[in-house]
């Protein structure tokens, strides 16, 4: 069978393990529980439209699913399914970003691809943060200055709350000699943003919002 989870959609499906961990612990009554079960089958399934009946039966355990043990070795099972990030290299990562002469990239050897639904790294040295992100079927590369903000608030890319700087590209604009600039608060932790991930509805507002 071949990998057809997304990272986002991994993340979303170990958040509802999580729910049906927390309602074992605290509920007793069989109805609510057997209604917190379905409703976690049915919003796992509307992630994905069709699904064959092997996939099918990959996602059932989730229905017997009541401790921290059980969702483990469920997630354990998921995780070879997951659709990996596309493998990029330091000279793919140059190619990107042709203005930054000097690159820090980072290090690559240790990143589960499989685990991020964009690749960001913070060059602290140069003050400036960059995100590879698949957009129309090719990875694209977004560079902007990032300064942290020193407190917690939404992040526009996971909608979590989270330790958040402001990133802010500059793009030339329609008038000769002008330069608009274009910015949201994000995580300053991409990796920690990488898991928030349950969705890429405000990750492809932000694509969208820094390319106008």
């Amino acid at each position: 069978m071949e990998p057809f989870i997304r990272s986002n959609q991994y993340n979303f499906i170990k958040a509802q393990t999580q729910t049906l961990i927390n309602g074992h612990s605290t509920v007793n009554d069989i109805d609510v529980l057997n209604a917190l079960k379905s409703m976690a089958k049915e919003k796992v399934s509307n992630l994905f439209g069709d699904l064959n009946e092997e996939q099918k039966q990959l996602m059932e355990p989730i229905l017997k699913i009541k401790d921290k043990t059980q969702a483990e070795e469920f997630l354990v099972q998921l995780k070879p399914y997951v659709i990996p990030f596309k493998e990029v290299t330091e000279q793919k990562l140059k190619k990107l970003f042709p203005k930054a002469k000097k690159l820090k990239v980072p290090l690559l050897e240790n990143l589960d691809l499989k685990e991020i639904s964009y690749l960001g790294w913070h060059d602290k040295g140069s003050n400036k943060k960059y995100i590879v992100v698949g957009h129309q079927d090719k990875l694209i590369g977004l560079q902007g200055t990032f300064e942290n903000s020193n407190q917690k608030g939404i992040c526009a890319i996971c909608n979590a709350y989270e330790e958040v700087g402001m990133f802010l590209s500059e793009s030339k604009g329609s008038d000769k000699g002008t330069f608009i600039k274009r910015g949201n608060y994000i995580c300053q932790d991409s990796q920690k943003c990488n898991h928030n991930l349950t969705t890429l509805d405000k990750l492809n507002d932000f694509i969208v919002q820094l390319n106008r």
